[in-house]
């Protein structure tokens, strides 16, 4: 008789510990499912954003700048223009700006400015 309460005590506990055992699941699971929706929304929200710049700086996702060998009698600039640059350059000269507020806009020097719209971007 001893044996057999001793071993319906025992199921008794582990029915009542598996009980406990689901319910931590479950919030595990949950956690899981929250972190991977945020992780999903945000994702497309930095999608959206990407979008949102590449559209204001009008690139197509292939742009690349047509590089041009610099002429002998100017001297070389010590760094590329960047093709986000040479892209403003031209949209606020096709805006009516003046080569100084260009210069001033875009950070680059006055002459940098005009060597791009004498190129027409071709740096």
């Amino acid at each position: 008789m001893e044996l057999s309460i001793i071993l319906m005590i025992v199921g008794i506990f582990f029915i009542i510990l598996s009980l406990f055992l689901r319910d931590s699941h479950k919030k595990v699971e949950k956690e899981v499912e929250d972190l991977s929706l945020t992780i999903f929304q945000e994702t497309n929200q930095l999608k959206r954003r990407l979008k949102i710049v590449e559209e204001e700086l009008m690139l197509e996702p292939n742009f690349q700048v047509a590089k041009k060998k610099p002429l002998p009698a100017q001297p070389r600039a010590s760094q590329p223009v960047n093709g986000i640059l040479v892209s403003q350059v031209l949209e606020l000269n096709k805006q009516g700006l003046a080569i100084e507020e260009i210069s001033r806009l875009s950070t680059l020097s006055e002459e940098q400015v005009r060597q791009i719209l004498t190129t027409g971007g071709a740096v």
